[in-house]
């Protein structure tokens, strides 16, 4: 089964997280099959930049994001086409 989650990155005490879509049995920073997004909590105001149009295909394709991932996606909706 397919997730999009977080994996964290950056130095100690300093996360960057990116969002991928990756298989749910695999480690949380194992190889991931697609990044579809970057997440900084650290900055002020955090910093979001999701590529939605590849986080739907995905969500189409089965993909489940989990709730921090979720979150993330009704805060920051897609921009209007």
């Amino acid at each position: 089964m397919l997730m999009i989650r977080l994996a964290r990155f950056g130095a100690k005490k300093k996360p960057t997280y990116r969002v991928v879509v990756i298989d749910k049995e695999r480690a949380r920073d194992g190889r991931a099959i697609e990044i579809v997004g970057h997440y900084n909590p650290v900055t002020d105001p955090a910093v979001v930049e999701l590529k939605h149009e590849r986080i739907s295909h995905w969500m189409k394709c089965g993909a489940k994001p989990s709730d921090t991932v979720a979150r993330l996606l009704a805060s920051n909706p897609a921009p209007a086409a």
